[in-house]
Formats: structure tokens, C-alpha cells, sequence
């Protein structure tokens, strides 16, 4: 079973942990109470495959950016979250990129992640504007809701496929392909 460590950074009250929780617990946390480092686990199937994901919920506050670079070290995959009802925060995402290149040897497999777009009438940051950065980081992007789980559970998904594709180049394996037609066999019995 494959098995998947998640970092999820961004600035501190975009909604990190709600989409960890909501994601592993089916529930939403609307209260909240600034993150050290918490994990949380979940098996997810994607594509018909059982996997085991790790999302280590990260402090967004600047006086833990010390600690970045470890949960970066330790990640294999990362989520990148913004609220859509902060410019500063969509702002500030390219900080956190940074730190992922510099401490990644190879390119890191991300997802930017504009999170709280439940909150429509607050939007500060357009859907264009995450999908054109998205494109620049060269990423794919989604906007979620944690208190809604509108998209939480695809974006999961979409980075454990993403995560896979990237293993199979690594190790130089071809991804899934139609299988060949059987050639007919003779039928014969061995005594």
C-alpha cells in the first residue's frame, strides 16, 4: 500500500487545519487555535488503489519558519493554501515555495490551494488570479472549502495521483496501461 506524507503550509488562518480535519475526520473546526505541528492520517482509495496519506498540519505564523525547512525535508507532497478572503496571504505563498525549492533536491510535487471560497461575498482574490499563479508555479490548482469540504476530498486525490505519476518516472516505470489480449494457449495437462 502506498503510503504519503503531506505538508500543508501557508500563512497562519487560511484554514490549514479545517481542511486536515475536514479531510481525515469529516468535520469542520470553525474555531481557531494557532498550529504548532499536528499530524493526521487517513487510507484514501484513488483509482482503485488503497493508499495511506499523512497530512502534517504546519504552523503558518512567521516565528516557526525555522521549523519549515524540516517539514519540507520530511514531506513528499505539498499543499500550498491561501484564503481567497486575504490578498496578504495569496501574497506571501511565494515564500513558502521558495523554502520548498531550496530544501527539495528534485521539483516538488504541490498544489495550490485557495481555500475558504464558501466566503463569496469576501473574496479579495479572483479564481483567475490562483489559476494564472498556479501556472506559473507550475502546479495545479483548486479552490476548496473546509467548512463546506467542498473539493477537499479531490484534492487529496489529485495530489496522490500526482504523487504516484512522479514515482513511476523516478523509478522508470510506465504508468497504467491496457492490458494485451491473451494469445490463445493450448490446452494441456502435465502428469
Amino acid at each position: 500500500m502506498d503510503s504519503w506524507r503531506v505538508a500543508v503550509l501557508g500563512d497562519g488562518g487560511v484554514g490549514k487545519t479545517a481542511l486536515a480535519v475536514q479531510f481525515t475526520l469529516n468535520c469542520f473546526v470553525g474555531t481557531y487555535d494557532p498550529t504548532i505541528e499536528d499530524a493526521y492520517r487517513k487510507q484514501l482509495v484513488v483509482d482503485n488503489k488503497m493508499c495511506f496519506v499523512e497530512v502534517i498540519d504546519t504552523a503558518g505564523q512567521e516565528e516557526y519558519a525555522t521549523l519549515r525547512d524540516q517539514w519540507v525535508r520530511e514531506g513528499q507532497g505539498f499543499i500550498l493554501v491561501y484564503s481567497i478572503a486575504s490578498r496578504s496571504t495569496f501574497d506571501r505563498l511565494d515564500v513558502f515555495r521558495q523554502s520548498m525549492l531550496r530544501v527539495k533536491r528534485q521539483k516538488p510535487v504541490f498544489m495550490l490551494v485557495g481555500n475558504k471560497c464558501d466566503k463569496t461575498y469576501e473574496r479579495e482574490v479572483s479564481r483567475e488570479e490562483g489559476i494564472a499563479l498556479a501556472r506559473s508555479f507550475g502546479c495545479e490548482f483548486l479552490e476548496t472549502s473546509a467548512k463546506t469540504a467542498v473539493n477537499v476530498e479531490r484534492l487529496f486525490t489529485t495530489l496522490v495521483r500526482a504523487l504516484r505519476a512522479t514515482r513511476q518516472q523516478e523509478q522508470g516505470t510506465p504508468g497504467p496501461q491496457r492490458p494485451l489480449k491473451e494469445e490463445k494457449k493450448r490446452k494441456c495437462i502435465i502428469m
